[in-house]
């Protein structure tokens, strides 16, 4: 059966058909921790998750094909980040790891003088540049001060050693928190890097263990942000920060805000792309389209044209991020949440606050996934498609997905934590996890990774399932709900793909959870 681009405004699961790509065995990437018991050099609180490794992102060396760099935190924390970041490097298109360290905090090696001397780390992400030149990206935080950071290092290896980092911000304000980072290299020109992060002001207490990290602005300082001679610190708010190297990291500019979604309100999620430079005759030349999910609390500082609530938006730039467009609305966002299906207990999953976008070298097509509950009448979260064919001036309606089947319990639909890439043929790949195997009333929740892979533009869908057996998600740490990670990798080469995503090691306390890898091709 095809899978057709409309759909009704409630819809079932898109039905599956034959499958094109297959997956390979998985390869286990990350193994036990090097990091040393206390090595945070400060008293810490919230339980502490030896060898749990969550939250991982991947890219590939344009150069070398074989050559991928995955990240991801090691040793989760049960109230925010881990005691550190690591990065697995492979040189044989994911067949085989070796892990990489980053001083981006103490228990990593980080020091005063190298500028890592932080207790922990979170939000790994990495880019290549063109020239196969690699970058590495992460926030960094203390838990007995108020600092937090974000932090770049760069390797010129493929990711075998890497750079001290470089501290793009770093606030010791209580009411500030630095939160949720992506950074990209620009695919036209080896010596343009572009991060970007949401930066919350305001805040009245230091709750950022979880209010900070869980992306949403819960805490408001007291006093009347309306009301003149407050600093701009003590405003609530949650706007874009954005920095810049324009020769190849050796320097960056200092960071700056591009985008202020008004009082009281904030952005998260935010993550840049690049559009072909196509030359004088073509319609894109290289400009840069940053998608973050729009919070909006008050209807009267909600920029046009974004409403109340929560909204996928884009923001763009012609010139290389020296200026950026007013938000341009890509859709509502209207995710309730994902629950263990017999218990109600919280899953705690980032597409239903963090976009995740992606660009189609062939044509210069933006797709942009979510998770979204409107497909259901609201009751359970499936994950959400919409494209633009204009650098983001315009979105398609969007439409669900995954093939999560429909005659199954309401429960066992959920579908969660979606990531996209897009082949050089402009096949599309979106990867996420469901629950569509567990049984009801089992001691385990029954958890899998799947792949939807589209060869016309979004039009219709096929599906490879990532995991050889479904695992416990009920054994993941435990961080406002069982915790695989805000987000998961995937990356495209030639005909494959290469998911990097989370699975448990089901009961074994010792050793929650592993990175895995696979490549989907035909």
């Amino acid at each position: 059966m095809v899978a057709l681009l409309v759909v009704p405004a409630i819809s079932p699961a898109i039905p599956v058909i034959a499958d094109e790509l297959t997956a390979s065995p998985l390869t286990l990437v990350t193994g036990p921790t090097p990091f040393t018991p206390g090595c945070n050099g400060a008293p810490q609180s919230g339980a502490l998750y030896p060898n749990a490794e969550v939250e991982p992102w991947v890219a590939v060396n344009p150069t070398n094909p074989g050559n991928l760099v995955g990240v991801w935190q090691q040793d989760r924390w049960s109230n925010g980040s881990a005691n550190g970041v690591l990065a697995g490097v492979s040189r044989d298109g994911g067949q085989t790891w070796a892990t990489a360290m980053v001083p981006f905090s103490r228990c990593a090696g980080g020091n005063p003088a190298n500028g890592g001397d932080f207790e922990r780390a979170s939000d790994p992400w990495v880019t290549f540049a063109p020239n196969g030149d690699v970058y590495q990206m992460a926030l960094a935080r203390n838990v007995s001060n108020p600092d937090s950071a974000m932090l770049v290092s760069k390797s010129t290896d493929g990711g075998a050693t890497w750079t001290d980092p470089v501290v793009l911000r770093r606030d010791a304000d209580p009411r500030v928190f630095n939160d949720k980072d992506s950074i990209t290299a620009d695919p036209n020109n080896a010596n343009l890097v572009y991060a970007v992060w949401d930066r919350l002001r305001g805040l009245a207490s230091r709750r950022r263990g979880f209010a900070g990290e869980h992306r949403v602005l819960e805490e408001l300082a007291a006093a009347d942000a309306l009301q003149g001679g407050l600093d701009s610190d003590a405003i609530p708010g949650g706007p874009t920060m954005f920095a810049r190297t324009t020769d190849g990291g050796q320097t960056w500019e200092p960071a700056r805000e591009i985008y202020d979604p008004g009082v009281r309100n904030q952005t998260v999620g935010n993550q840049i792309v690049v559009l072909p430079d196509q030359g004088p005759a073509g319609p894109f030349h290289g400009e840069l389209v940053n998608v973050l999910t729009n919070i909006c609390r008050s209807v009267f500082t909600c920029p046009a044209p974004l409403e109340p609530g929560r909204d996928v938006a884009i923001i763009r730039s012609t010139d290389r991020g020296d200026t950026w467009s007013a938000p341009i609305r890509v859709s509502g966002l209207a995710a309730t949440g994902v629950q263990d299906p017999d218990t109600g207990a919280p899953v705690r999953t980032g597409g239903d606050i963090l976009p995740e976008i992606a660009m189609d070298p062939s044509s210069g097509n933006l797709y942009v996934v979510w998770q979204d509950s409107r497909f259901s009448g609201f009751a359970v979260d499936g994950i959400a498609f919409s494209a633009s064919a204009d650098g983001g001036l315009t979105w398609s309606t969007p439409v669900q997905i995954n093939q999560t089947p429909a005659d199954i319990g309401l429960g066992e639909q959920q579908a969660f934590t979606p990531t996209i890439r897009v082949r050089a043929d402009g096949t599309i790949g979106v990867a996420y996890y469901d629950f569509r195997n567990h049984t009801p009333g089992a001691p385990a929740l029954e958890t899998d990774a799947f792949l939807v892979h589209s060869h016309d533009q979004g039009a219709t869908w096929q599906e490879t399932r990532l995991t050889a057996a479904s695992f416990d998600l009920r054994t993941a740490p435990v961080s406002q709900g069982f915790f695989l990670g805000d987000y998961q990798g995937l990356a495209a080469a030639g005909s494959r793909f290469t998911p990097l995503f989370v699975q448990t090691n089901s009961g074994n306390t010792e050793n929650r959870t592993d990175v895995f890898a696979t490549t989907a091709g035909p």
